[in-house]
């Protein structure tokens, strides 16, 4: 969410799978393997491809998606500055992505020193998004009740899992892999809002924190 990715991780398993023998176009990996955890990801492709990868695929796959980062990840529109505006109030990273490629993508942002020791991967859990797993243990790391939680999601799965947890679920179209129609897709999920840009998402939460 921080991190316009999805587009450069997306395009490698459209690659990756393409050449398996089954042509997936960019949409066509959107709409299958955004937001699952890499394990998840790996059943998906032997289950499309009907395929059963050697044991070195995830390594192999993570190094070409490291590759693509290190040349071309930006930040989604916004994001320093919203960060930059709520520097003070606990936040975390609770993601379906590896540790690696979190650490990575942070180190390639120039964003880790804002999250140390609060970056939790769904990894590290029994179940990934859409169940609620990794947002409830982010809460307890955090020793905030997930009903005080605000949580901001650009995925279905992700919302849905918000919304199991108890949190407050904003849903974000800031970044460019996001397709038309997305913003109704999220608020079906159960978004309580929905931000088209960081400038609107600090206009939402603001209200929702006066209080807080």
């Amino acid at each position: 969410m921080l991190a316009d990715s999805e587009v450069l991780s997306n395009s490698v398993i459209a690659d990756v799978v393409s050449e398996l023998g089954v042509p997936t176009s960019l949409d066509d990996a959107y709409r299958t393997y955004m937001g699952k955890r890499l394990n998840d990801v790996i059943e998906t492709i032997e289950r499309v491809t009907g395929c059963k990868l050697p044991a070195d695929f995830a390594d192999s796959y993570q190094r070409r998606t490291f590759d693509a980062f290190r040349a071309r990840l930006k930040p989604v529109d916004g994001a320093r500055e919203f960060l930059a505006a709520w520097r003070e109030v606990p936040n975390c990273i609770a993601s379906s992505s590896s540790p690696e490629r979190l650490a990575l993508s942070l180190e390639v942002l120039d964003m880790a020193s804002l999250f140390q020791g609060r970056v939790f991967s769904a990894s590290n859990v029994a179940r990934g998004k859409p169940h609620p797993d990794i947002f409830l243990y982010a809460a307890e790391q955090l020793g905030i009740s997930p009903a005080d939680c605000i949580v901001i999601e650009d995925s279905i799965g992700g919302i849905t899992a918000a919304r199991a947890a108890g949190a407050t679920a904003i849903g974000l179209t800031a970044a460019s892999h996001i397709q038309p129609g997305h913003d109704a897709r999220l608020r079906e999920a159960g978004a309580d809002h929905v931000a088209t840009s960081f400038a609107e998402l600090d206009r939402i939460i603001r209200p929702l924190t006066r209080d807080a």
